[in-house]
């Protein structure tokens, strides 16, 4: 039975008790009166079967905004829509969505484990005095959740189903919110909103490669406990390369609008000294994707950093052993090249080949572009890819409508004749090769 017919019954109930009780009151001495009252109290709380928890917006002396609040009005936004009789509705952070939630005094019931529960918002009126307009009466409005469920499942939803309530809820406040790209500035971050329409959905690269790498993303996403077991940082190091067009920045933006997360793009070559370095990294937050581009080529200015460290310690003694373990220790940043050690297991856990446009990519970007998933025209792009490389950047730029009105077919023409085109300048420059041989 839902907990508020229990309470319409309750009212009936406790109002022709009262009308008795208070008979009952002009005949009897007090002190029978007081152990009456006494022990009436224990046995409604003894009969009534449910237990409320009430979860206050404002806390503490401050009244800062409680983070549970936070994270039950977002596990609660879909259930609301969905059951809620009256709602409030605001814009979201990102200015585009329409965010929903109970309006006051609503109730929304909930499931979790085969276990019924129930969710009611609430708000308490009190009269606050003034100090800015002549110090009139006004009132002030205090926000809060309640949660009933019956007493036998203390302990499941004491435990339990509470932090199962508070994970989502901050999960949710995650994926909802308006996410930033960071730069730096020598030692400083500074920041604007990442708004890259990027997604794995659009993402022009092998079928099965990119959902073995979504399942990759989502399983990390959730392991934060495993990683806490076993004692391990919760971070992981992907290594994306392969040629420029090829799709690596595309996929970073489409990683961080799968996960939810910021990004922060470090620029090594503007950061001076290794405490700089470790400052900007402290000053990332948490579930956040950090970006290191042209890692091969962006950190000769380390090399720099060794020289000068070297020309500081020259002259003073120091033990052979120790100062060849330190200039190692420091080439695995210096390397113009990628060093074994920097992508050694523990450093870049998954190495990620973006690489020439195959068919089923090519496929994807005909439906992302013309709005097309066959053509007679796919066999001759089939054939023509197997034997010329080139990027899903070029591809797509040959199938970019130039009007609203243009045949899919035209544009399927440019691309193969590019394609030929390409595999004509390869021909030739094969037979120059030979002839250069001889």
């Amino acid at each position: 039975m839902n907990p508020g017919d229990t309470f319409g019954h309750l009212g009936s109930i406790v109002g022709s008790l009262m009308f008795v009780w208070a008979m009952f009151k002009q005949f009897f001495p007090y002190q029978l009166i007081n152990q009456i009252e006494k022990h009436s109290q224990r046995l409604v709380i003894y009969m009534y079967p449910y237990i409320q928890i009430t979860f206050n917006e404002f806390t503490g002396e401050r009244l800062m905004r409680s983070e549970a609040y936070s994270a039950i009005e977002n596990y609660l936004s879909s259930k609301a829509s969905t059951q809620a009789k009256r709602l409030k509705g605001d814009i979201g952070k990102n200015n585009q969505s329409l965010v929903l939630s109970m309006d006051d005094h609503e109730e929304v019931a909930d499931e979790f484990n085969g276990l019924k529960l129930w969710w009611a918002s609430g708000k308490h009126i009190s009269k606050a005095q003034s100090t800015v307009s002549f110090h009139h009466s006004m009132s002030e409005e205090r926000r809060y959740y309640k949660l009933t469920f019956h007493k036998r499942n203390r302990d499941v939803i004491l435990g339990t189903y509470l932090n199962y309530v508070m994970e989502e809820g901050k999960a949710i406040r995650v994926k909802n919110r308006q996410r930033k790209l960071y730069t730096n500035s020598g030692a400083h971050w500074s920041h604007v909103v990442f708004e890259h329409p990027a997604t794995f959905q659009t993402l022009a690269m092998d079928p099965e490669e990119k959902e073995m790498i979504i399942d990759d993303l989502i399983t990390f996403s959730k392991a934060g406990g495993f990683y806490s077991r076993i004692g391990r940082a919760w971070k992981r190091g992907y290594l994306l390369y392969g040629p420029p067009g090829t799709g690596k920045s595309t996929m970073i933006a489409a990683m961080a609008n799968l996960l939810g997360y910021d990004l922060y793009d470090l620029e090594l070559t503007a950061v001076k000294e290794n405490t700089e370095l470790r400052k900007l990294l402290i000053e990332t937050s948490s579930k956040s994707i950090i970006v290191i581009e042209d890692i091969d080529c962006s950190l000769d200015l380390t090399g720099q950093r060794r020289k000068k460290k070297e020309k500081e310690e020259e002259g003073k003694e120091k033990d052979p052993g120790q100062k060849q373990q330190g200039m190692q220790e420091r080439d695995v940043r210096t390397s113009q090249k990628l060093d074994p050690a920097l992508v050694r297991k523990g450093r870049m856990d998954k190495h990620i080949e973006l690489s020439y446009c195959g068919f089923e990519a090519f496929k994807l970007l005909a439906k992302n572009y013309l709005n097309i998933e066959s053509h007679h025209l796919f066999g001759t792009i089939h054939e023509l890819l197997k034997e010329i490389k080139i990027t899903p950047a070029d591809v797509a730029e040959h199938l970019m409508p130039k009007s609203s009105f243009g045949d899919a077919e035209i544009y399927l023409k440019s691309l193969i004749q590019a394609l030929e085109l390409a595999k004509e300048d390869a021909r030739k420059s094969s037979a120059w090769s030979s002839l250069d041989s001889k």
